[in-house]
């Protein structure tokens, strides 16, 4: 599956457009990522537990998108977006979305 946040895809020209596909993916904090972070905040630096978790989030939304394009029969999502919200105290949102289309190879 081709994947890009551009609106076209080099080499290909799009036939088809399939419409939104799009993944998400809901994560609370852990409580003992939250107290490292909080003594990692008095010293300064990356808060790697943040971090990972997400990058673990956007991963999951990627494959989410990703399988519902399949699903959808696309060659590729263009003009993919990440978007991210928080639903409740803790916990945010994470959603990939972007335009399955179907492609052809330029000649």
């Amino acid at each position: 599956m081709i994947v890009v946040t551009t609106e076209t895809v080099t080499g290909y020209r799009i036939t088809k457009v399939l419409g939104l596909a799009r993944g998400s993916c809901i994560r609370a904090k852990h409580l003992g990522k939250d107290i490292g972070a909080a003594l990692k905040s008095l010293v300064g630096g990356e808060l790697q537990g943040y971090s990972q978790l997400l990058e673990e989030s956007r991963e999951d939304a990627l494959s989410r998108l990703i399988e519902q394009a399949e699903k959808m029969e696309a060659d590729a999502v263009v003009a993919t977006r990440f978007v991210s919200s928080q639903i409740m105290t803790g916990a945010s949102e994470f959603m990939a979305y972007g335009t399955a289309v179907k492609l052809e190879k330029e000649t």
